[in-house]
C-alpha cells in the first residue's frame, strides 16, 4: 500500500494515506521525500520547497498559496497556506470528450418502484403531513402522535422503553443499572398500512421573514408533493401568513399543471375552530391513506432514477475515496438514460472552467457563472466568503482551504456532459447531469435535491453525519475505514475500501449501484430510515456555506 499519493502529475501537494513520522522516507511520483514533521493520515504535505506566494496545486488546479516558506516533506497547514482558486474565463471553454463506462452489466436490470402518472417512479411511497407556516406545527405534531400511535410506527423508540424502565425501578426500589437499550427489531409494531407511509413535516418558514423566502418555501414543497416519493399530501395553514394557500397552488401549478395526486389543504383561519380543522384532516387524510396504500410496487427502468449528490462532514480521504465513487456511479446512471444532480455552489469554487466546458450549452455556461458570482458577492457582502466555507471538523481533517474542499467535492458530479444548470427550487428536466444551486450546508442542500426532484440521495462523509430526509432514502459513504466500523449505525456503505486498496473506483461505482437498487426497491432500508433521521431546513436565500 503507498504512504501517500498525488492525485495529478501536476500537483506538488501529496495526501499521507496513514500517519507518516517526522525523518521518514516516502516515495512520491519515484521521488524520495524527507518529512520534516509528523504528517498525520489525510493532511497533506509539500513534494517542493515552496516560496511565499507559491501556487499549491491538487487535482490539478489551485487550492491555495504558501503564505510562508515551505520545505519540502512540510506539512500543509492554516498557518502557511491562504485560500486561492484557479481562475476561469467566462469567454472561454476548454475542449471535453466524454467515454461512457460501459453499462452492459446493468443495461437489463430495474428496480421495483411506485408509478406515478407523469412517468415518474418513486422508491417509495409517501404520503406528507406539513405545514404552510410554522404556526402550524404544533398541530402537524398532534396530528403525528395521533396517526402514529394508531397506524403503528416504522420503529417504536428503543429510548422511551428505557426510561421506561428505570422509571419503573427508581418508583419500585429496584436497581436499574444493568438495564440497557432494547433491541429496535424486537420492537416492531404491526402497521396498518403496508404499502403506504406517513411522513410529517415541520419547518420555521412561511412567515416573518422575506416575501421571496416564503414564495421559495411555496417552490420548495410543490417540489416536494411532484416528487416521485410522495403519493400526496395533508396541508395545514393559518391563513394570514406570507405563505399562502394561492402562491403554493400557483408553484404547483407552474411545476405541473396536471399533477395527479390529493393535496388536501385546511386553512385554520377559515374553518375556525382548531378541533374541528384537525377532525377533518384526520378523517381526508385517512382516506388518502386508504387509496394510497392501493399503489404497489412494480419493475421499472434503472433510467427512472434519480440520484441526488451530496457531501458532508468532509474529510481529507472525501475527494480520493467517496466522493469519485459517488462520481462513478453518476456517470453509470446517465449512461444508462436516468438522472444526477450535483448540489453545494459554494463547493464549487474553482472548478468552473471544467463545470463550464461540460455543459455544451452557452446558456447554461452563462447560468452557473451567474449564480456563482451572485452567491459569491452575497457572501462578501455579509462579511464572509467562500474562503470561509471549510469547518473547523473540515481542517482538522486535512481540508485546508475551500478551493482544496471544492476540488475534490466536485468529484461527485463524475464525468459526463453537464445537460441542465437549475436555480434552487427549480425542478430538474433533463436526463444526465444536472447543477443544482444549493448552500453547502447539508441538511438544506440535501432538502433542497428532493425538492428538485431526486428519489435517492447518496451522501459522503469523512466525519460522520447523521443526516436523512423525510421523502427520500439517504445513504451514508463514508470516506474511510475506520469511520464505516465506528459508526455503523449511520454508514450504509465504505468508500474506504479504495483507500485500503481491496477496490477500485470503478469496482466500488458498480457495486454502490447495486446497493442502490436494493434500496429503491424496497429490500434495504438506509440507515437514516432505519434511525428516523428526517431532516427538513429549507433554504432562506440568505449566505449559508
Amino acid at each position: 500500500m503507498n504512504k501517500a499519493i498525488t492525485i495529478n502529475s501536476s500537483d506538488n501537494l501529496a495526501v499521507a494515506l496513514t500517519n507518516l513520522a517526522k525523518g521518514e522516507i516516502i516515495c512520491v511520483n519515484d521521488t524520495n521525500i524527507t518529512l520534516q514533521e509528523d504528517i498525520k493520515a489525510k493532511h497533506k504535505f509539500s513534494i517542493n520547497d515552496l516560496a511565499v506566494g507559491d501556487e499549491m496545486f491538487m487535482y490539478g488546479l489551485v487550492v491555495g498559496t504558501a503564505s510562508k516558506a515551505i520545505n519540502s516533506g512540510e506539512a500543509i497547514t492554516v498557518n502557511n497556506t491562504e485560500h486561492k482558486a484557479t481562475e476561469y474565463n467566462p469567454n472561454k471553454t476548454n475542449e471535453f470528450h466524454w467515454t461512457a463506462p460501459n453499462v452492459e452489466r446493468f443495461k437489463d436490470k430495474t428496480f421495483m418502484g411506485y408509478h406515478r402518472a407523469d412517468g415518474q417512479v418513486g422508491t417509495a411511497n409517501n404520503w406528507l403531513v406539513l405545514p404552510l407556516v410554522f404556526c402550524e406545527n404544533r398541530n402537524v405534531l398532534t396530528l403525528k402522535k395521533a396517526f402514529e400511535k394508531v397506524l403503528g410506527k416504522k420503529k417504536t423508540n428503543p429510548y422511551e422503553n428505557l426510561v421506561q424502565d428505570m422509571a419503573a425501578g427508581y418508583q419500585s426500589g429496584v436497581s436499574f443499572e444493568g438495564l440497557s437499550l432494547a433491541k429496535a427489531e424486537d420492537l416492531d409494531q404491526k402497521q396498518v398500512f403496508d404499502q403506504i407511509n406517513i411522513k410529517f413535516i415541520t419547518h420555521e418558514g412561511g412567515c416573518g421573514g422575506t416575501r421571496e423566502d416564503s414564495d421559495s418555501l411555496c417552490r420548495l414543497l410543490a417540489g416536494y408533493l411532484k416528487n416521485p416519493n410522495v403519493a400526496g399530501a395533508t396541508v395545514l395553514s393559518l391563513g394570514c401568513q406570507n405563505a399562502q394557500i394561492s402562491i403554493l397552488q400557483e408553484a404547483i401549478k407552474s411545476l405541473d399543471p396536471n399533477l395527479d395526486k390529493p393535496v388536501l389543504i385546511f386553512d385554520q383561519q377559515t374553518i375556525g375552530n382548531e378541533t374541528v380543522m384537525l377532525e377533518k384532516a384526520i378523517k381526508e387524510t385517512f382516506k388518502g391513506l386508504v387509496e394510497a396504500n392501493k399503489i404497489e410496487r412494480k419493475p421499472a427502468p434503472l433510467s427512472k432514477l434519480t440520484i441526488g449528490l451530496e457531501c458532508g462532514g468532509s474529510d481529507g480521504f472525501s475527494g480520493i475515496s467517496a466522493n469519485p465513487a459517488l462520481g462513478r456511479v453518476a456517470d453509470l446512471i446517465t449512461a444508462l438514460g436516468g438522472k444526477a444532480i450535483l448540489s453545494e455552489f459554494p463547493e464549487l469554487c474553482g472548478v468552473e472552467q471544467e463545470l463550464m466546458s461540460r455543459t455544451g450549452n452557452p446558456k447554461h455556461a452563462e447560468k452557473f457563472i451567474t449564480i456563482m458570482r451572485d452567491y459569491a458577492q452575497a457572501a462578501i457582502n455579509a462579511g464572509s466568503g467562500f474562503d470561509m466555507n471549510p469547518s473547523p471538523g473540515n481542517i482538522k481533517d486535512g481540508l485546508i482551504t475551500d478551493a482544496m474542499k471544492s476540488a475534490g467535492a466536485s468529484k461527485k458530479g463524475g464525468s459526463s456532459p453537464i445537460n441542465d444548470v437549475l436555480d434552487y427550487t427549480e425542478y430538474v428536466k433533463h436526463d444526465g447531469l444536472s447543477l443544482l444551486c444549493t448552500p453547502g450546508n447539508d441538511v438544506e442542500s440535501t432538502t433542497g435535491l428532493v425538492g428538485s426532484g431526486a428519489n435517492v440521495v447518496l451522501f459522503t462523509t469523512g466525519l460522520g453525519t447523521p443526516t436523512g430526509n423525510p421523502v427520500a432514502p439517504v445513504l451514508k459513504v463514508s470516506s474511510n475505514t475506520d469511520l464505516a466500523k465506528k459508526m455503523s449505525d449511520i454508514i450504509d456503505i465504505n468508500a474506504g475500501v479504495v483507500i485500503d486498496g481491496t477496490q477500485t473506483l470503478d469496482e466500488l461505482g458498480e457495486s454502490m449501484l447495486e446497493h442502490i437498487i436494493k434500496v429503491a426497491s424496497g429490500e434495504i432500508e438506509c440507515k437514516a430510515d432505519q434511525l428516523n433521521q428526517e431532516d427538513f431546513i429549507p433554504w432562506k436565500r440568505g449566505v449559508s456555506l
